[in-house]
C-alpha cells in the first residue's frame, strides 16, 4: 500500500492497512511520496498479490498510468490485483479499469468491502472489476 505523488493525508490509508492486517492479511506500506517506480519495484522485490493505492489529491489520472506501466515493465502487471482508493470522480472509474484497475474504492467505502474484493479476488481468481 503506497500514497503515490504529493498527497500529504494518511490517515485513511493508515486505517485501511490496520483493517487489511485485522483481517489475517500481510500489510507493506510504504507510506507518503512514493513514486510509480518504488511502488512497482516494491510489489516485485515482496512478490505480492495487491498493490493498493492511496490518491486524495486528483491526480490519479496522471499517475495511475505511470504505475500500470511500471508494473508491466517488471512483469507484474498481469499477477498482481490493483486497487485505486481516494478522490475517485465516477467519470474517472472507468478510464482507471482500461488501464487494468480492477478495484476502485472512492472516499467513504467500507474496509470490509475492500478485504472482501481482495478476498474474493485473490483467493479465486480474478472477476469482473469493482467500482
Amino acid at each position: 500500500m503506497a500514497k503515490l505523488g504529493l498527497d500529504g493525508h494518511d490517515r485513511g490509508i493508515k486505517v485501511i492497512a490496520r483493517a487489511l492486517r485485522d483481517a489475517g492479511m500481510e500489510v507493506v506500506y510504504m507510506g507518503m511520496r512514493v513514486t510509480p517506480d518504488q511502488v512497482a519495484q516494491t510489489a516485485l522485490q515482496e512478490d505480492v498479490d495487491v498493490v493498493g493505492i492511496s490518491i486524495l489529491s486528483g491526480a490519479h489520472m496522471r499517475l495511475v498510468p505511470r504505475l500500470t506501466k511500471a508494473l508491466q515493465e517488471r512483469g507484474i502487471a498481469d499477477d498482481t490485483l490493483l486497487m485505486v482508493g481516494g478522490t475517485i470522480p465516477e467519470d474517472d472509474v472507468e478510464p482507471l479499469h482500461q488501464l487494468g484497475v480492477e478495484g476502485i474504492f472512492p472516499v467513504g467505502s467500507y474496509t470490509t468491502t475492500m478485504t472482501e474484493f481482495i478476498t474474493a479476488n485473490v483467493t479465486r481468481g480474478r472477476s469482473a472489476p469493482q467500482g
